[in-house]
């Protein structure tokens, strides 16, 4: 099986957007294209088809429109039709009721088909697509994906629903005031006059009014939550890209605390719930309910205002102290989740070593400091709210005493006293709400905080990045004065290492334990950057090839394998999920993974349980082999291949790898002298530094007769 044979994946709008890129002039690669994207049976959807056409330099929008209404301007696009099939809209002649089309699953020629014969086949969807504008390098760079890019890019998108939230709470608003002013009405003009008439047409208006008010409530929750749901999926996702894409030497020391840091969103998501909106949105009506209640008696007002300004002062002083109790709640709550992934992680571990004492005292420790300080939270949030009610209630005793003596002094109407009372309660409302929000403010601004740092770290496929196209790569390596540093390390792991290895050749790294080994096959990989010097491929620099196309021209299988929970298909097809059966049976035959398939009931749909758990160490080094083959890449880097296996599996397997390596390049880190079979050459490996390289008997023979210089 051929590389190129299993290029053509990604389904149908991927070929599409193939021709596209050709139309205009642009590069194309479908690894790094799909790279990371989530695809529905090994195809992208239309939903994905924006943001995979987004990083090639194409803006796209999705829209239901019949065939017969395209804009010509926008040509060529995309017509999604029946069967999950599309093609690409050449030009259309409404004159002459025809249409020029291109079908990529058949042939890039264009062909000719009437208007009504090709919207018979159509669904109705069609895709623009057209290249954004390129700024060049004399442009400066100025790069706002903290504030526009992840988050505020994706509240604009729902902008639209948003705007229609607004209108309701504006109408909401307005309605609002209708009950005090029945009940004024009521009181000044239909009681004193028994204007009975009077009564039943207020009563109609005003019910028309409340049934309006429950309708658009209703239509305003609707809104609201499908605008958190949108946020939630789409913000959901660009995290998780940023953080797959990550480079390495921004990993993180804890999984677990980091993991905690991701599910901060929630705390995001909560503060621009529908409290929020509704808070303020609500907010500026305060000053319609206040010149209401000025109409009606101007003291009225003055208790509402001193009311709020006593409320805000409050709610200030705590959210000074709740900022703190937050940030310290997060840290706790990071850690502890940070412990609760490692134990679990290493269930067997903790057991075996009778570990469990400790691990239950650190989960104690930070449990109780945890609810310390939520409890302590809690007191100080729940202490505006009850501050707001008992404000909200003084206010309104306060405006019946007040207004008391304007009625007994004929200033006010009973009616007009009633309506005020009420609009005081309106008013204080959203006041109260605010100040709430405010409370809940800090616990979102330390989550963005959070999210922040994690969407600001440096990415392995940085926007507007360029790259050499290389599919397939033919397998020439070379090193040239390299050296290597950990972040979290003093020394280097690598120092001015230089080598050359040709396509084809056949080269075994060896050296102690620490000599730079697996560092040097995590540079090969492009999971780090070198800190000097330069890593050549094909003669091109690493830096210049896609991440993903590099990969995949590279079948790895590290020291320890590991796997996901699933069956032993998925974890077999993870690089390779648009594998076909001959592929998967052909890397299983080779890996002498197939005495496990069929010793087992269930064969490929066996579960392997999480990293793996089901299987042993050498049937998992069998799938990491097969895992590495079935792409049948030009490059193979195996780190200690057959560590796991017993010798007759090992025979078997350097058997399968003499013949299957044949026309490939291939590097072995090992230990083991059986595995030198498959070599011509040797590197030695020592504190950093080749210390010696050449033909395999040469540099045994050296090693043997101890001459080769320890760079220690």
């Amino acid at each position: 099986m051929e590389l190129n044979d299993v290029l053509d994946h990604g389904g149908i709008l991927v070929d599409c957007l193939a021709v596209l890129c050709r139309h205009h002039g642009k590069e194309f690669s479908r690894e790094a294209l799909l790279n990371g994207l989530p695809l529905t049976d090994g195809n992208l959807t239309p939903s994905g088809f924006s943001r995979a056409a987004k990083r090639i330099g194409f803006k796209s929008k999705v829209v239901n429109k019949p065939l017969q209404k395209i804009n010509t301007a926008l040509l060529p696009a995309i017509l999604i039709l029946k069967d999950n099939q599309a093609c690409v809209i050449n030009s259309i002649d409404y004159d002459k009721q025809l249409v020029s089309v291109i079908y990529p699953e058949l042939t890039e020629s264009v062909i000719e088909q009437s208007i009504d014969e090709l919207a018979a086949n159509s669904v109705g969807l069609v895709i623009y697509t057209q290249p954004e504008f390129a700024f060049d390098e004399r442009t400066p760079v100025l790069e706002k994906l903290s504030k526009d890019g992840w988050f505020w890019g994706v509240i604009k998108e729902c902008r639209s629903l948003y705007k229609d939230v607004i209108i309701s709470a504006v109408a909401l608003g307005f309605l609002s005031v209708a009950m005090p002013l029945f009940v004024m009405n009521v009181y000044d003009r239909v009681v004193p006059n028994h204007a009975t008439e009077t009564l039943w047409v207020l009563a109609i208006g005003i019910l028309i009014a409340l049934t309006a008010d429950f309708v658009l409530r209703l239509v305003r929750g609707y809104f609201v939550e499908l605008a958190a749901s949108r946020i939630d999926v789409k913000v959901s996702a660009v995290i998780m890209e940023r953080v797959l894409g990550m480079k390495l030497k921004n990993r993180p020391s804890s999984a677990g605390s980091f993991a905690s840091n991701i599910q901060s969103f929630e705390a995001v998501r909560n503060f621009f719930s529908s409290i929020t909106l509704v808070a303020l949105v609500d907010l500026p009506f305060v000053v319609l309910y206040l010149i209401v209640i000025a109409i009606i008696g101007v003291p009225l007002s003055l208790p509402i205002i001193a009311g709020a300004l006593i409320l805000l002062a409050y709610a200030i002083a705590a959210h000074r102290k709740l900022e703190a109790l937050s940030e310290q709640t997060m840290k706790a709550s990071s850690m502890r989740n940070a412990v609760l992934v490692e134990s679990l992680t290493n269930i067997e571990d903790v057991k075996s070593f009778h570990s469990e004492c400790k691990t239950q005292s650190v989960w104690e420790k930070s449990t109780i400091y945890i609810a310390q300080v939520n409890a302590h939270s809690r007191l100080v949030s729940s202490s505006i709210s009850n501050t707001a009610s008992w404000i909200q209630q003084c206010v309104g005793v306060i405006i019946m005493i007040i207004g008391v003596h304007l009625v007994i002094e004929g200033e006010l109407t009973q009616g007009g006293l009633i309506a005020a009372y009420l609009l005081s309660s309106r008013a204080m409302g959203p006041i109260g709400q605010s100040a709430a929000v405010l409370a809940q403010y800090h616990h979102a601004a330390i989550a963005m905080q959070s999210l922040n740092e994690i969407m600001e770290k440096e990415v392995e496929r940085p926007p507007g990045k360029h790259w050499l196209s290389h599919p397939i790569l033919k397998g020439d390596i070379e090193f040239k004065d390299v050296c290597f540093k950990y972040s979290d390390e003093s020394h280097n792991a690598l120092n001015g290492v230089s080598f050359k290895i040709k396509a084809g050749e056949k080269v075994a790294i060896l050296g102690r334990n620490g000599s730079g080994k697996s560092t040097l096959e995590k540079l090969i990989l492009g999971l780090y950057d070198p800190c000097s010097g330069s890593i050549l491929m094909d003669n091109n620099d690493i830096h210049q090839i896609d991440p993903a196309e590099l990969r995949h021209n590279i079948g790895y299988l590290p020291q320890t394998v590991a796997l996901f929970y699933g069956t032993l298909k998925d974890n077999l097809t993870m690089s390779a999920w648009h594998a076909k059966d001959e592929q998967i049976i052909e890397a299983c035959e080779r890996s002498q993974l197939f005495d496990l398939i069929n010793s087992h009931p269930d064969g490929f749909d066996l579960q392997v349980g999480e990293q793996g758990r089901q299987l042993s160490g050498g049937q998992r080094q069998a799938v990491g082999m097969a895992r590495a083959i079935i792409n049948d890449p030009p490059i193979l880097l195996l780190d200690e291949p057959t560590s796991s296996l017993d010798h007759n599996s090992e025979s078997k397997i350097i058997n399968n790898l003499k013949g299957y390596s044949k026309d490939k390049t291939l590097i072995v880190v090992t230990h083991r002298s059986s595995l030198l079979e498959l070599v011509d050459r040797i590197i030695v490996l020592d504190n950093g530094k080749v210390v010696a390289d050449g033909p395999k008997q040469k540099v045994i023979a050296a090693l043997n007769n101890k001459t080769v210089e320890q760079a220690s």
